[in-house]
């Protein structure tokens, strides 16, 4: 049996020696972003991480921008797709493991200013076979009005004995 930690145990502890410190936010997505480069890109700044809840911020800039001068579609998947990936590789047991395989966006109106988007996960039980579960983060503005709701769907299954 394997004692090196899950990715979520990882992240934690990242998180957990980076956010008490000056600039720690920051420092913290530039180790998570040479963990996970594709997410990292986003520019996205987590606020609060904790097992199986997280707050990421994401400001309005010219690289997320769409042709409608607002945020673009993607640029609202891909935050939504982090906090919930936060959400849910923190909050995993050890011995789980868990993959995307669906998503679904719902644009509520146009995406403007800073943005933050919350997820909440509870795990459910996996005792053999896969489990999916849908996972939900919610992005609003700064007049606290939701501008997309994603919707991740994670199959959740054992690890292997290796």
């Amino acid at each position: 049996m394997s004692t090196r930690p899950s990715p979520g145990q990882q992240v934690l502890k990242l998180w957990r020696q980076c956010s008490g410190l000056p600039f720690g936010r920051e420092l913290f997505m530039l180790a998570f972003g040479s963990m996970v480069p594709y997410s990292g890109a986003l520019g996205a700044r987590v606020e609060s991480l904790e097992p199986g809840h997280v707050i990421v911020r994401l400001r309005d800039r010219r690289g997320v921008r769409n042709h409608l001068d607002s945020i673009h579609a993607l640029a609202l998947g891909n935050l939504g797709e982090l906090a919930s990936g936060l959400a849910m590789t923190t909050a995993l047991p050890g011995g789980i493991r868990s993959i995307v395989t669906g998503l679904h966006i719902e644009f509520r109106k146009k995406a403007r200013g800073l943005l933050t988007a919350e997820s909440r996960v509870t795990v459910p039980a996996v005792t053999g076979e896969d489990v999916e579960h849908d996972v939900i983060a919610e992005i609003r503005d700064e007049a606290n009005e939701i501008v997309a709701v994603i919707t991740v769907r994670w199959r959740l299954g054992l690890v292997p004995a290796s």
